[in-house]
């Protein structure tokens, strides 16, 4: 099953743009699924299988590293990669 999400994140701290930054580039590792960057947000997009996984291992490590973050998801149930 194809899908996309829409992710933001607000570490609650200064210095917040690089753990935002590190957290998409940590994402960017994984070949199979397409993402894209904005000002606001992130989109991802690929198979459910691989997206959800990934999402709870990352996201994981960026609660175990800064605990006071906070993320946003959205979910689609299909691909919309380039219908916004």
């Amino acid at each position: 099953m194809q899908i996309s999400v829409d992710i933001s994140l607000y570490p609650l701290k200064e210095g917040y743009e690089q753990p935002i930054l590190d957290f998409i580039a940590a994402l960017e590792k994984e070949p199979n699924i397409a993402i894209v960057r904005n000002e606001l947000s992130t989109q991802i997009h690929g198979d459910y299988a691989i997206i959800m996984p990934l999402l709870q291992e990352e996201i994981y490590a960026v609660f175990e590293e800064l605990p006071d973050s906070v993320f946003v998801l959205k979910l689609v149930g299909n691909n919309r990669q380039g219908i916004y």
